[in-house]
């Protein structure tokens, strides 16, 4: 199953001296049964781009809470066998935890498909969406339930696709 797990630049330097992401649980996003009622679809591209978003809506919440991260979203697409990956039942339709799911121990980095990240020119709207959040804990979250605020400065960044890279090309990332 592929899995995409949000991280910051920190953590994906963290990630890469260890060779692994962990230690787990880890939490990482995937096309679970919530996400595919969530996003009414069979397409499964369409489904693994919406849990990519979903995993990228999280490290914009890791950004708004680790204020000295370099303000760019980071995604690691990684595959782990199916009982690995865990989707908490009772949160169900839970707007902040659809597609969620965790796994118990850490996915050695060798097990990624690819990382994705933000473009240069994407840093100032991922900032500003991030600090909204930092000085809104929740802002996020108003957003997904409908605040119009909220949710015009987070589609600031989200309005950024995220960019794909090799797990190759991580040391220029870290760069």
């Amino acid at each position: 199953m592929r899995v995409y797990v949000p991280l910051t630049l920190p953590g994906l330097a963290q990630a890469h001296k260890a060779g692994e992401l962990g230690p787990g649980p880890l939490t990482a996003y995937a096309v679970t049964p919530a996400l595919r009622e969530w996003y009414v679809s069979d397409d499964i591209e369409e489904l693994e781009y919406a849990a990519l978003g979903r995993a990228a809506a999280a490290s914009l919440r890791l950004l708004a809470a680790d204020p000295g991260a370099p303000r760019r979203r980071i995604v690691v697409a990684v595959d782990v066998a199916d009982e690995d990956a865990v989707a908490d039942p009772d949160r169900g339709l839970d707007a902040g935890s659809v597609g969620e799911v965790r796994i118990a121990g850490a996915v050695p980095l060798a097990k990624a498909a690819a990382v994705h990240a933000d473009a240069d020119d994407a840093e100032a709207d991922v900032s500003a969406a991030a600090d909204a959040l930092g000085a809104a804990a929740d802002a996020l979250g108003a957003a997904d339930l409908g605040d119009d605020d909220a949710r015009f400065t987070v589609d600031g960044a989200e309005d950024h696709e995220l960019l794909w890279f090799g797990v190759q090309e991580i040391p220029g990332l870290l760069g």
